[in-house]
């Protein structure tokens, strides 16, 4: 009902609304016939971004020199802590030094779960390990990245939920768990494009960040800078440095970095850095020399050859943007075109990462996903967003544009917009 669109459905009356969703239903009829099975319940690459890199894969052949970091073949045991040429690359794309960076191999959700498996079993730098104190808790900024709440859910920490400003986090929330709980062990962040929000930390958040005065000194920051150089269009976010800021409030150990080519070259087989003080990386080598005899060297080894320096990331990142901004674009124009006036959602207008936020009407969450389910749209389940999958006011569903080709997109999106109305008249009727 094209003219009613840039009506508030609040403002509609009963009779209105009945009309309305008779028409809808109609829709509904026709999206059901059609039979669809598609998929933006994960931000996963499309094969065209995969395809990118696929020269990667031959820049290693039986002529390349496989001898690096003191005659060491790259092919064989050793250098437990990357080969220093990635330990540079990864150091340039996450704003550190050398020295600080430990590259692992495809995964930086593994680094972060071992990062807490290890402080769970034998402690961060002498500290009591945390299965044997009485509590543990964890700060999760929300809406969320689901995975980092499932690894603390796993180890049986407990997830205090703290609101998601324009800016970041609510720091005031932050400084009084941090400063007066020595139980607060840590908190999950996703600083830049941040999932699923898409929202970037202000300088005043990351200098409040690292100027915390943690109860507990086993305190970390875990800052996942997954998407550090995922820009979508020129104009482009920027990150205040955590590690240099850190440094000048005299918490040099207070932070984790986080950082992939996962979404880079390839989601499955890229590389995975963490970047700490050196004390704390000496004491994640201790644990290292146990775990492993090293990553995979020669896949450190294809990610230099072809990308070189941080000048050949971003130069291949504006190849993966040329595929991913059309993408987001036909998401955010089919919003702002079937809802904006309605009154029954806001959504965020990223500059960067893999997704967008959408907020319904309070209570509405579930029904909506559940809806597109029914019409052959799946999405990221309702509440994945917060601890516990627990969206208190049932509003947040993450969208996903990036698998979908550009075509599937727009079906998913207007089959979406669809199960919004639908659902948000029903709701609406609930209190005529």
């Amino acid at each position: 009902m094209q003219q009613q669109q840039q009506q508030l459905y609040t403002s509609l009356t009963k009779e209105e609304l009945l009309a309305e969703r008779e028409l809808l239903r109609k829709q509904e009829e026709a999206a059901k016939n059609m039979a669809l099975s598609l998929d933006m319940s994960r931000g996963k690459p499309e094969i065209s971004q995969l395809d990118l890199a696929m020269d990667l894969l031959t820049i290693v052949d039986a002529n390349t020199n496989m001898k690096v970091d003191g005659n060491i073949d790259c092919r064989n045991y050793g250098i437990l802590d990357g080969i220093g040429s990635a330990k540079e690359l990864m150091a340039q794309m996450l704003s550190v030094k050398p020295q600080n960076i430990i590259v692992y191999g495809n995964s930086s959700l593994n680094i972060m779960y071992d990062t807490i498996s290890r402080s769970y079993t034998h402690g961060v730098l002498g500290s009591t390990p945390w299965c044997k104190l009485d509590k543990v808790k964890f700060l999760c900024p929300a809406p969320g990245y689901d995975r980092h709440f499932a690894i603390t859910e796993f180890f049986g920490i407990e997830m205090i939920t703290v609101p998601m400003k324009n800016d970041g986090p609510d720091m005031d929330i932050v400084e009084q768990y941090v400063n007066n709980d020595e139980s607060v062990k840590g908190i999950w962040c996703v600083p830049m494009y941040s999932n699923p929000t898409g929202v970037t930390f202000s300088d005043e958040v990351v200098k409040r960040f690292a100027s915390l005065k943690p109860a507990a000194k086993d305190f970390r920051i875990f800052w996942d800078n997954a998407y550090c150089i995922h820009h979508l269009y020129d104009e482009q976010d920027v990150l205040l440095n955590l590690a240099d800021e850190c440094e000048k409030a005299g918490n040099p150990d207070i932070y984790y970095i986080f950082g992939s080519t996962s979404k880079v070259s390839f989601a499955g087989a890229g590389i995975a850095a963490m970047a700490s003080s050196v004390a704390n990386l000496n004491g994640v080598k201790k644990q290292m020399t146990v775990q492993t005899i090293g990553h995979d060297k020669v896949n450190q080894l294809r990610h230099v050859l072809y990308y070189k320096n941080l000048d050949g990331l971003k130069e291949h990142m504006k190849k993966h943007a040329n595929i991913l901004r059309p993408k987001f674009d036909a998401v955010l124009e089919v919003l702002e075109s079937e809802l904006a006036g309605t009154g029954i959602a806001t959504w965020s207008e990223p500059k960067g990462g893999y997704f967008v936020s959408f907020d319904a009407l309070e209570g509405c969450a579930k029904a909506i996903v559940a809806k597109c389910a029914e019409l052959g749209v799946v999405l990221t389940g309702a509440g994945a967003t917060y601890p516990y999958g627990n969206d208190p006011m049932d509003r947040n569903i993450r969208i996903a544009p990036s698998f979908p080709t550009i075509e599937e997109l727009k079906q998913a999106v207007e089959i979406f917009v669809l199960s919004v109305k639908l659902v948000s008249i029903d709701k609406l009727l609930e209190s005529k």
